[in-house]
């Protein structure tokens, strides 16, 4: 029993650290900052005709693709949820009836 802890102690470290992922240096080896991948940028005006449809994966397919982003994130009635403002996602509220109520960027 001891000798399956240790070993599952000893190789911890190494699962740990296949799932690290590495990040590129903020300058170029000219010493230039490096530009920072353009993210798809939020337009929640485009998709505003989506209101009053019901939430769906296809929906959500439409609201994708013609918003521009690259995160969609559902908000069921009377959940909490972040207050951080990220550029590339859409946050869509819906009611109890899976009626969408609310699209905004963040």
């Amino acid at each position: 029993m001891r000798g399956m802890r240790n070993i599952i102690l000893c190789l911890s470290p190494l699962v740990l650290a296949a799932c690290a992922t590495a990040t590129p240096p903020p300058f170029d080896e000219d010493g230039n900052p490096r530009a920072r991948e353009s993210a798809g940028q939020c337009d929640a005006d485009a998709v505003q005709g989506h209101l009053g449809q019901r939430a769906s994966a296809e929906v959500g397919a439409s609201l994708l693709s013609q918003s521009g982003v690259r995160s969609l994130r559902w908000v069921p009635p009377r959940t909490a949820v972040t207050m951080d403002f990220r550029p590339d996602r859409l946050t869509v509220s819906y009611d109890d009836d899976m009626i969408i109520e609310r699209i905004t960027c963040g």
